[in-house]
């Protein structure tokens, strides 16, 4: 983050993408507009977790099929690290196999490639802030997901996720659950999300009581 007193915050981008017609796109972009600095491009995930290591931006534009190595890869890697950065995925796809494991692995939010341009700069400003943002399309797959029926212990919750849980069994609100962790109250929900998806719980109760009967609340 780049900020001088007096001035408004100026947000600090790395853009992840294997075309470059697509990373001279967004660059023009932010850079044409007032708010924004682009330090770096990359063309493959490998190349974008140095690139932010070395950079230290606000938010990383990432896409995530690139053949040099993908996003998913790249943002639980970022994670792992610890990385202050916020990533947004930027990419053509919204199918449920590509929205799921990139919010897993840490992504701040996940906006389709033909997002309108005020969209694109309002999401950033939202994800460095650390608020999570989705598309339409891609909220509306995982409101689905949510609805459908999972598959009993089809899949694991994450360590956070199971924290989140945890303090759901307690009456604590999303508010508080936020104060708690120190994420925001969007990424709470999206926890939740992820949570009431994987027991196929269709609210907090269902999901409390899924987390007792399955063993993942003691």
């Amino acid at each position: 983050m780049t900020e001088a007193p007096g001035t408004a915050r100026v947000i600090t981008l790395v853009v992840v993408d294997d075309h470059p017609v697509v990373r001279d796109g967004l660059r023009g972009m932010f850079t044409s507009a007032p708010g924004f600095e682009v330090l770096g491009e990359a063309a493959d995930g490998p190349a974008a977790v140095a690139l932010v290591a070395r950079l230290d931006p606000d938010v990383v534009l990432m896409d995530l099929r690139m053949p040099g190595g993908g996003g998913v890869a790249a943002i639980a890697e970022l994670t792992r690290l610890g990385a202050r950065s916020r990533v947004l995925v930027l990419t053509t796809y919204d199918t449920d196999s590509d929205t799921l494991p990139a919010i897993e692995a840490g992504a701040t939010g996940y906006l389709l490639k033909d997002a309108p341009r005020d969209e694109l700069l309002t999401a950033v400003r939202a994800a460095a802030d650390g608020r999570t943002v989705l598309s339409p399309a891609v909220a509306s797959r995982l409101v689905s997901r949510v609805r459908a029926p999972a598959v009993p212990g089809g899949e694991s919750l994450s360590a956070r996720e199971r924290e989140v849980l945890a303090l759901v069994a307690k009456g604590t609100s999303n508010r508080e659950i936020a104060a708690e962790l120190f994420i925001s109250e969007a990424t709470v929900k999206t926890h939740l999300t992820h949570v009431f998806a994987k027991l196929g719980a269709k609210d907090r109760a269902a999901a409390v009581a899924l987390g007792y009967q399955r063993g993942i609340l003691g």
